[in-house]
């Protein structure tokens, strides 16, 4: 009984270290966010590969995995940008705290907050959250209730940010990724996903 429960007290631990990760990074003012988030996703990525390593079908990589993560980043961006548009028309707080998510990365020389987002961050969390959490989670409840545990874990990580757009956005993104993966159980689609959007959003075609 103690040996099938200490991959669980392993899990919530993860969940408690990336609940203060994200403090850190979202909370305090010190150091560099970029620096902090790729620290933080990184971190998260090689203790989930230490706690379960990862299974050669999570891995399939081909043409149809490269195209569908290109296509869905394509498509969650213009989800974003529509949600942009409708959240400043119904709530007045919108356009500041969009914009208060942007001013976090002030400073920082955008060709390397693409390639922090595109090779360490977007994969980091992916790795974690998806090929570990939900994974796990899924095993654990099924696949609905571990993908929507999973999307509630990941958008209330984000609350250390006391801004509801992302945690909003968090949740739309999570919602998004966590399907795919449910979907096609292969972490390479959903990486490519994330890593593409993400530099895409911050560092290239931003919405604020």
């Amino acid at each position: 009984m103690r040996g099938k429960r200490l991959p669980w007290l392993f899990l919530i631990g993860t969940i408690v270290l990336a609940n203060l990760l994200w403090f850190v990074t979202f909370y305090l003012d010190a150091g560099v966010f970029w620096i902090k988030i790729s620290i933080s996703a990184s971190l998260l990525a090689v203790i989930s590969l230490f706690l379960k390593p990862k299974r050669r079908e999570q891995f399939r990589v081909d043409l149809k995995s490269v195209l569908i993560g290109l296509a869905s980043a394509v498509i969650l961006y213009g989800i974003f940008w529509a949600g942009k548009e409708i959240a400043s028309l119904l709530f007045p707080f919108a356009q500041q705290q969009i914009g208060g998510v942007y001013a976090k990365g002030e400073g920082s020389r955008m060709g390397i907050v693409f390639l922090l987002l595109f090779f360490v961050t977007g994969p980091g969390e992916e790795l974690y959250w998806r090929g570990y959490i939900q994974d796990s989670l899924m095993e654990r409840f099924g696949g609905g209730g571990g993908f929507l545990i999973t999307v509630a874990l990941y958008a209330a990580v984000h609350i250390w940010s006391f801004n509801f757009m992302l945690i909003g956005a968090a949740a739309v993104a999570g919602a998004f990724w966590g399907a795919m993966y449910w979907r096609l159980g292969n972490l390479v689609p959903v990486i490519i996903s994330h890593s593409v959007w993400s530099a895409f959003i911050f560092a290239v075609l931003p919405l604020s």
